[in-house]
This record gives C-alpha cells, structure tokens and sequence, in this order.
C-alpha cells in the first residue's frame, strides 16, 4: 500500500489501511495517543445500485452493517463538503481487525477509513489536517483519530474546530500489552463517570505527569513512566467500572512492566513494557480470570506509519 498523501484522482475503489490507538496514556486525557499495529481495512467502490455496507472479521455482529455506520456517514460528509458529485450507489466493506467497544480506537478507525477512501474517490479535495478536523468532529476528541492518522505518539489540542496536533517517534522498543475483557464499555458510559470539575492540585498533578511521560519518551528514560503515566482526572473514576482492575495493574509491574493505564476509556488494560512480555500478558490474564473475567491477550509495537491507502485501477 502506498501513503495516502501520494493518491491518483478520481478511481472507483480504494482501500485505507487504519492502525488502531490507545489514548489517554494515564494522565493525556483526551490529548495524547499511540498507533498500535493492529488494523482494520475498509473498501469503497462506487456502484450502479443502492448503497451496501458490509462489516467482516472481529465483532462484526456488535457493528451495525447499515448506512448509519459511522464509516460511512464520514463517506458522505466528504462528498457534501466537497461538492463532489455523488454515484449512484457505494459499497463500504470493513475487514474489522480491531475489538469493538474496548478502548482502542475502533470507531476511529472506520471514520478515517471512510474519510480517507472517499477523499481519494473525490480527487484528493482535503488536506491530512482537514481530513483530522473532519474525523474529529465525527469522533467527538482528536487522541485516536490522530494517532491512527499519522502513526506513533501524537499530542493533540483542539481550539475551536481545528486540531493541532505534533506527532513524534515512539522507539520501536517499547511493546505493549493489551488486555482485552469480554465485556464492552461505552466511551458515553465511561465519560458519565467523570466529574464535572477537578481540583486545582489534580489538575497541576496531570500537567506534570503528562509533561514528564511526554519527555520521558523523546529521551528515552523510560523507567520514568512509572510515575509519569499515574493519572487523577479519568483513571480512579473509570476502573470503578473494569472489575479486577487494581490486581491486573499490580500483576503486570511485578511481573516487568514499566508502567500500566487503562487504553482510551477501557476496559482493555494497557501495560509498557521493555521485556517480560509473555510474563506480564500470563500475569495479566491471570489476574482477571481470579475475578471471573476472561480475557484476550495482544502483544503490540507501535505503528509508526499511520494509515495508507491504496487505489486500485
């Protein structure tokens, strides 16, 4: 696949390969994220009959495979803001490669998959950054949808309706560890949790940590993201709702990893690792199952390429 940036106008079908994310990273509530290498793909074709949406692979029966996909409502707001005239028909097909409702950035994936597939079918009308404010505005924050964009770390801020984001390296060294439970959380249900305000030392509590695992990172002291991830604005509200939360977290440092944060809203649990990765994903597993909840295991890299598309004659 070729990097979208580099798109020939006006084909019939393309396809976008999204990387998943885990945001928030502890303390960059709703401003920091991470690429994974864990993707989705998504195909749109034009047609001469009514438009299909077909949804495949992981979770697909918890997807809904209509034109109220999210992937596809992001179709159609690129040809209406683009002016471009529409077919007749489309065919939207998601090879979904990525847990539904489980805090790694699934529904952004399809946004940019829509977005960036119907882009390359309009003649390329949108910038990246154009296309990040539209997937904003869709997803509601831009973490996800810019870390699955441009790959690695990125640290974003929104003003008004335009998102700034810088996006910086993160060393192929670092892996980490998802675990995955059978039970969804809604990002809706996740966020009713939260306060409505936080206290003027939470909040200077955030802006260090998330300083400090920002410079962690770019000069690669990564025994300091056992302090720098710790997080008081959204972590000690929402593991209220993943039971077992604590033990898993504890299971996981003492069996290595660096440093452990829920992955976006949850209930996927993130931990960083250096090494002990089979060691920390059995401890972590393990520790959910004592709590009655199964639970998959990933080891992921970073993404650092972001998503790509390709454009097929």
């Amino acid at each position: 696949m070729e990097n979208h940036n580099n798109l020939i106008n006006h084909r019939s079908k393309v396809i976008a390969r999204v990387p998943a994310s885990t945001t928030n990273l502890g303390p960059g509530f709703d401003v920091l994220g991470l690429a994974l290498q864990l993707y989705s793909k998504v195909t749109l074709e034009t047609t001469e009959t009514e438009t299909q949406v077909i949804v495949k692979g992981v979770d697909a029966d918890k997807i809904p495979s209509t034109p109220e996909h999210i992937a596809f409502r992001a179709v159609e707001l690129v040809f209406d803001r683009s002016g471009s005239k529409r077919p007749k028909g489309f065919k939207l097909e998601i090879e979904n490669g990525i847990p539904a409702i489980r805090g790694l950035g699934g529904s952004g994936t399809a946004i940019l998959g829509g977005l960036l597939t119907a882009n390359a079918l309009c003649g390329t009308p949108f910038s990246d950054p154009e296309l990040l404010n539209f997937a904003t505005e869709l997803e509601g924050h831009p973490d996800n949808v810019a870390a699955s964009l441009y790959g690695g770390i990125v640290v974003s801020a929104q003003e008004s309706t335009e998102v700034h984001t810088v996006r910086l390296t993160c060393p192929p060294i670092l892996s980490i560890v998802l675990a995955i439970p059978d039970f969804p959380l809604s990002t809706e249900q996740a966020r009713n949790v939260l306060p409505t305000s936080v206290s003027y030392a939470d909040a200077v509590y955030n802006t260090s940590r998330s300083t400090l695992l920002i410079a962690s990172i770019i000069t690669g002291q990564f025994e300091m993201l056992r302090i720098a991830m710790k997080d008081r604005l959204h972590q000690p509200y929402r593991t209220s709702l993943i039971p077992g939360f604590n033990d898993v977290a504890e299971a996981a440092t003492h069996a290595g990893a660096l440093s452990v944060a829920l992955s976006g809203a949850g209930p996927t649990i993130a931990a960083y690792c250096l090494e002990h990765t089979e060691q920390v994903a059995e401890r972590m597993q393990s520790a959910f199952k004592k709590h009655q909840i199964n639970s998959d295991i990933k080891i992921l890299k970073p993404d650092a390429d972001g998503a790509s598309v390709c454009i097929l004659n």
